[in-house]
């Protein structure tokens, strides 16, 4: 087989499978309980590729949760991004490997290696037993928490549990991943369960692929914006949108679309992008588009909704997703999904402040700075990327 031909059949991207059984889980509240109980009757397997994790409370009950796992024969693999991972210290990741558990850290930082630290695993992904999945934008941090953050002000985020036959499509990114960067094969001892399951409605697909994600996802929601008749509610955290996005809502809107962004407010961990985002509502509000920004917490879910089309994952639809990061979500053709992610979002909605176009034309001069300054270090950032001619993967380990 050529070289090329056999690179496109490992790009190849997953096809629709089904039926599945999806839960939507809003909140720390809901979805950790859910993913450690996964953990604790785990029987077999435990895959966990997390982006952003750092040592705290919530940490401390995954770690429990995990090496109890190990020590009871499971075996668990976890795969750490080596920048959103700088948080875990070192006496945990000794814990962790001291139980048995396989530790693995995608594209470490070093002086060596600066050229590439761009690149990072922004995925987030917990299987257990090839029988369930969690995917969406949570990290393990205090962040998440209601129980560690009692202030109130605990991120306001979104996981969808799914059990069905792109639970096997889950483990097949994992794995890819996987042994490019830990010298430990993982074994699929339950490989033929998520494979026996009799086809079905195809309500399921995986957006991702093993080189970047981001084109993968990005490619499948200007598809479904382009055929939206009703709605395109979309909800990131970080709105730096490309300009075939931002063509493709303006568009959506034009032919009588009802399309709404639903962006984090004022309650932010990256101010700066917050602001060069911001740069963008002008045109988008007049051709058409409804921009509210949430105001209670800090909003880090990632959930597009086209008419029926539901995805939920990690990527925020942005230049530095497409760019740099691994990423990867689920796409889900549900009606029973989609109204029960209609009704999150109506009620987010009134939660939020609306822009106009009139009352963004009247702001001070202070924001307008803001987003001038830092929209142009944005700009500046993607088309040095673009210039050094950047792209994925990163070396892999070192031998």
């Amino acid at each position: 087989m050529r070289p090329r031909r056999r690179a496109l059949r490992k790009h190849r991207p997953f096809p629709a499978r089904g039926p599945h059984d999806y839960e939507l889980l809003v909140d720390g509240g809901a979805f950790i309980p859910a993913m450690l109980e996964a953990i604790e009757s785990a029987s077999t397997q435990v895959l966990l590729e997390m982006y952003l994790i750092s040592s705290g409370a919530l940490t401390d009950r995954f770690i429990v949760a995990l090496t109890a796992a190990a020590q009871r024969g499971v075996a668990v693999h976890v795969l750490l991004d080596g920048f959103g991972g700088q948080g875990l210290r070192q006496a945990d990741r000794q814990n962790l490997t001291a139980a048995g558990v396989h530790l693995a850290v995608y594209n470490p930082l070093g002086v060596s290696r600066w050229r590439v630290s761009l690149f990072r695993d922004h995925r987030k992904l917990l299987l257990v037993d090839d029988r369930i999945a969690f995917v969406g934008g949570a990290g393990i941090t205090d962040d998440f928490d209601p129980e560690a953050r009692d202030d109130g002000m605990h991120w306001h985020e979104v996981m969808l549990a799914l059990r069905g036959p792109c639970v096997a499509d889950w483990r097949r990114l994992f794995a890819l991943c996987w042994r490019n960067w830990s010298p430990e094969p993982v074994t699929f001892r339950d490989a033929a369960a998520a494979e026996s399951l009799l086809a079905g409605r195809l309500d399921g697909l995986v957006l991702g692929n093993r080189r970047s994600g981001g084109q993968a996802v990005m490619r499948a929601v200007l598809a479904e914006i382009g055929k939206a008749r009703r709605r395109v509610w979309i909800a990131t955290a970080y709105f730096v949108p490309t300009q075939r996005l931002r063509a493709a809502l303006k568009r959506a809107a034009r032919r009588g679309v009802d399309v709404r962004l639903l962006l984090a407010g004022p309650c932010n961990d990256h101010p700066s992008v917050w602001h060069a985002g911001r740069r963008f509502y002008g045109r988008l509000l007049r051709g058409g588009v409804r921009i509210l920004e949430y105001q209670p917490r800090f909003l880090h879910a990632k959930v597009v909704l086209c008419d029926d089309w539901v995805s939920i994952g990690s990527s925020n639809l942005d230049h530095w997703n497409l760019r740099w990061s691994l990423e990867a979500n689920q796409a889900a053709m549900d009606s029973a999904l989609a109204e029960q992610v209609a009704a999150l979002f109506a009620a987010d909605f009134e939660l939020s402040e609306e822009w106009t176009a009139h009352a963004w034309q009247r702001r001070g001069w202070w924001p307008r700075l803001l987003e001038r300054l830092n929209g142009g270090l944005d700009d500046y950032l993607v088309q040095w990327s673009y210039r050094r001619a950047l792209r994925h993967p990163p070396p892999q380990r070192e031998a």
